[in-house]
């Protein structure tokens, strides 16, 4: 192969993170892109990535104060479901006590 000037041309295992065509709500887009925030526990963000452990894929759901970048929750599973992001909002709840007028975006 190497004297052909060969290569295998290796196929990666594609999977579908996103189902935008949904009937569930849609929220408006309350930060419009604008990041800087004044104070602490006024937007949080949340974001799904996957890690590969010894034991698997697994995901990773974080929830983050726009203020300093903090992590105030997360969440871990084997599986990608509403479960998860609920579970990392429910930690940075519980942990921050936010007041009225908390945007989750």
């Amino acid at each position: 192969m190497n004297l052909a000037n060969v290569a295998v041309k290796r196929k990666r295992k594609f999977k579908v993170t996103t189902d935008s065509k949904h009937k569930l709500p849609v929220y408006p887009n309350l930060l419009n892109r604008e990041f800087d925030v004044a104070g602490p526990d006024q937007a949080w963000v949340s974001d799904i990535t996957y890690i590969w452990t010894h034991e698997g894929w697994l995901y990773l759901a974080v929830v983050l104060d726009l203020f300093n970048r903090q992590v105030v929750g997360w969440s871990m599973s084997n599986r990608m479901t509403r479960k998860l992001v609920i579970d990392a909002l429910q930690m940075a709840v519980w942990r921050r006590h936010p007041v009225s007028g908390l945007i989750f975006h």
